[in-house]
Order: structure tokens, then sequence, then C-alpha cells
């Protein structure tokens, strides 16, 4: 990324459709059989502008043994149930621990 601002500035308006990345951190991730599957840590953005994945806690308990997996925020289906909001993805505990790990480094 450069030191400076090279693009034009554009103001946008908020609608009720849209969430603050805020209300992500450590949203729990349930399946479609309404299990809890895992966390939301944090979101990657490529280039400063577009968000590319979602990094998701699995495995854990109590925050100890979490390992992360990375999948596409298309995946995602964010809902809200009694004033809770909750995440939502097609898959299974075993496929999700199963998955290739996301490892952070020093640079990210």
């Amino acid at each position: 990324m450069g030191d400076s601002a090279t693009v034009a500035l554009r103001f946008v308006e908020f609608s009720k459709a849209d969430v603050m990345a805020s209300k992500l951190d450590d949203l729990e991730v349930y399946n479609n059989q309404n299990e809890e599957i895992g966390e939301i840590e944090d979101l990657v953005i490529r280039d400063g502008k577009t968000i590319t994945g979602v990094v998701i806690s699995v495995g854990g308990f109590l925050g100890l043994g979490d390992r992360y997996v990375l999948v596409d925020p298309a995946s995602i289906m964010l809902s809200n149930q009694n004033d809770e909001m909750r995440a939502h993805i097609n898959t299974s505990k075993d496929e999700l621990n199963n998955a290739p790990a996301f490892e952070y480094t020093e640079e990210d």
C-alpha cells in the first residue's frame, strides 16, 4: 500500500442492510443444524478495498486450542434472530475442523 491517497474521496450512505465490522468481531457461527461451530475472528481486506476472506476460529474451548480457517465472505449469511445477530454457514463442525488452517504471520 502506498503512503498517500491516490483515489477521489466519495461519501456513501448507511442503509439498514449494512453491517458494521465491529458487530462481526467474535460473532458466533452456526451451521444449518443450528450448532455453534466457530466464531468470526477477523476480516481479510485485499488492497485496502475489498473483503476477500473471513477468519473463523474453530475447534477450541474457551479460547484454548483454537485454530483458524479462512472462508469466502459469500459463504456466510448473516441473520437477526430475536434481536441477536448470527452468522450461518452451510458446513459441518468436522468439515470446518478439517479445513486448511489459516496461520497469522508477523506481517498480518
